[in-house]
Formats: structure tokens, sequence, C-alpha cells
């Protein structure tokens, strides 16, 4: 075989969602992309903030030593500092430089801290729906990914993360607010996980972490705030991306922080910089960590993405499907009115819509639809949503 037999399964897994988007390029060929209704990607559309090129133009022409050479591989001092100090705010704990690195991306993050954490075997727990890669990223590094049946509202199961922990339990991993589903896991919920994580790390004698990735905690609406982690427990780790806040998805970069309280925290923050290294990701790149430093605390227009879901919301709802309410990110996650979500999603692409199947997301039984899309789009899917609805719904 000319690829690894495990590559080869995972990509044989994975190939009706490829398979999707080829056959979503085909229909895009056939008819024009123009009348094509594509919610797949999640690429955001909303223009970066003015200051991003503002401040680049600056770096660019400051006469910076070594602006292009390597630097320490958990990232510029300054750049560091910057981030732990808004963590600071936003986690009401004082988060330490030494205990934030510099990555590229939040993928990035989340395979410098399997990297780090996991002994060949190890489980990391994840409610469902989630993000199709982790298992993918739990999977390089040894370790195996353990899937909760997701609740109806997508809450927080407290009671199947309890039963689903055992000896070879390495972390808890949450994504708030979720991709796909959009819903924020509430202060409350956030405590009471941590403290039973507290209460399994002493039954089975190991630190079981509660990891969190947070590409999307800038991008809430209707007035909501994402809690801190830091605060419900020590042993945490934030992975976070500057692709969404910032629409700087194509550069890359992003950062992990480790909770200053968590035990080990020398040993640990070391264990990052040094599987930074050697994952090849080296450090995160130099141009973007300049900017980034200036940037803290600036956003996108979050009123622009609030806009769309709240007009494709609606058009579902008076459409006849079944969905819970997004509370941020930009994806909508409608009930599929087939049990097979698959063949819902084929149904759509006849009718020129592109969705992806909730199975992709350890989500039967829905299919994502991605609004950061422009409002023309939104618009055309509207009335076929409506005719689809009618008929299946």
């Amino acid at each position: 075989m000319a690829i690894a037999e495990k590559i080869a399964f995972f990509m044989e897994k994975s190939s009706w969602i490829r398979k999707m988007f080829e056959e979503g390029a085909a229909l895009k060929a056939q008819y024009g992309a123009e009348h094509i209704c594509d919610f797949t990607l999640g690429n955001p559309d909303v223009p970066a903030p003015p200051q991003v090129e503002e401040e680049l133009v600056k770096i660019i022409r400051e006469p910076l030593p070594m602006k292009y050479g390597y630097m320490p591989n958990a990232g510029f001092p300054e750049t560091r500092a910057a981030v732990a100090g808004l963590l600071s705010e936003e986690q009401k704990v004082k988060v330490k430089p030494q205990g934030v690195v510099m990555t590229t991306g939040a993928g990035g993050a989340l395979n410098v801290i399997f990297k780090t954490i996991l002994n060949p075997g190890d489980e990391v727990i994840s409610p469902s729906p989630f993000f199709v890669e982790y298992n993918f990223y739990v999977n390089n590094h040894g370790g195996v990914l353990s899937k909760l049946e997701p609740t109806s509202d997508f809450a927080l199961d407290l009671e199947a993360i309890a039963n689903a922990i055992n000896e070879k339990t390495a972390a808890v991993l949450i994504n708030s607010p979720n991709n796909p589903s959009g819903v924020i896991f509430s202060a409350e919920q956030i405590t009471a996980l941590g403290k039973l994580l507290e209460e399994k790390s002493q039954e089975f004698n190991r630190i079981i972490y509660l990891i969190s990735d947070e590409p999307y905690r800038k991008l809430v609406y209707d007035g909501l705030v994402v809690p801190p982690i830091f605060t419900a427990y020590k042993n945490s780790i934030i992975a976070n991306s500057y692709s969404k806040e910032l629409s700087l998805a194509g550069e890359r970069i992003g950062y992990l922080a480790l909770h200053p309280e968590a035990d080990d925290f020398t040993v640990l923050a070391n264990g990052f910089l040094f599987s930074n290294r050697i994952l090849g990701f080296v450090n995160a790149p130099g141009i973007m960590q300049r900017l980034v430093a200036r940037l803290q605390g600036v956003t996108v227009d979050v009123g622009i993405y609030q806009k769309k879901r709240d007009r494709l919301y609606q058009g579902l709802v008076d459409a006849g499907f079944d969905l819970v309410k997004p509370q941020g990110a930009f994806y909508l996650f409608p009930k599929s009115p087939l049990a097979d979500d698959v063949e819902f999603v084929r149904i759509l692409q006849q009718h020129k819509i592109l969705a992806v199947p909730g199975s992709g997301f350890s989500g039967p039984g829905h299919f994502r639809l991605s609004y950061c899309v422009d409002d023309a789009t939104i618009e055309r899917s509207l009335p076929i949503f409506k005719k689809v609805g009618a008929e299946y719904c």
C-alpha cells in the first residue's frame, strides 16, 4: 500500500464528507457557483477589523531586528505577556506568561497539548457533537477519543461524563461556543464539571485535565458571555485561535494557556514548549505574533454574524425545521427530517443547497449549516428550505 494503513482507514471513514464536497464542486461547475447555496465551510466572511491591516503596515515598515527570524519556541515574550494580560481579565485568574505558548492555530495548540499529556491508550472524553478533527488529533498522539451521546439541547451531560471517566481518562475536551451546535456551556455546568473532575482525579489518583477549545469565544450573541474555566478547575488548559475573532483563518495563529495553579505547572509548560518544537511547528508565525500582541481585545463586527444567524434561523423555523438557536459561533445544527442525515443532505444537494451531515460531527440525525456566507446566499436559500420543509418536515 502506498500510504499507511491507518491513514487509508481514516480517509475511508471520512470519504463520504469529502464526497459531499466533491459533489458540491460538481454542482457549481454545472450550474454556476452563484446558483448554489454553499453552507459547508466555516471560513469567516466578515472582514477583519481595520486595525489588522493598519498594524500590519506598521510592522512591515518598522526597522525591527531579526524581523523574520526565529524567536523562542513558545513565542515572543511581549506577545505571551499580552495574551496573558487579556486572559487574566477573561478568566478572573492571574495568568502567567510562562504558561502561554503561541501556536499555529487552535489545531496546533490541541496537538501540542495531546502530545504533552497523553500516554499510549489514554482516553480523552468529548461530549458530542464536536469538531470533526478531534478524533484525529487525539489519535495522532496515541490516545483514544471517548465520545458521549449528545443531549437534546446539546448541554453538558455531567452524569454521562462521570460514567465515562475511568483509570485511562487523561482529559475532558469541551468546545464552547460549540461547533457545530453554537451552544454555550453555562457557568453552572462548567463549575459542576470542575468539581466532578476534582473528585474523579482523586478517585483514580491521576490528574484529569479539562481542555477548553475556544476559537469562537468572542463570537457570542444576545449579550451572552462565555464563562471562564480557570475559576472552576485548576488543572485546565485553553486552546484558542484568532481565526474567527480577527478573521485570520489562513494565517494560522493561536495559543494555548495553562492555569497558573495547575499541578506541575513548570513541567507542563516546558512540555508544551518542547512538543511545539518537535511536532515541527517550531514556533507560531512571527509577523502574526507581533500583530496579535497589538490587537488584544479587538474583534470583528459580531453583529454581522448575529443578523445572519437570525435570518437563517427564523427561515428554517418558518420552514418547519427543528433546531436549537445558536448562542455563538456561526453554525446552525438542525435536526434532519430523515433519520439518515447523509441521505437528507443529498436531497438538499438536489435542490442546490450544500450542507454537511451531522454524522461527521458525531451528531447523527442532524445537519450543519455554516452561515458565514454572503446575505444573498441566505436569501436565495430560504424559499428552497421552505419547499423542502413542506415536503419532509
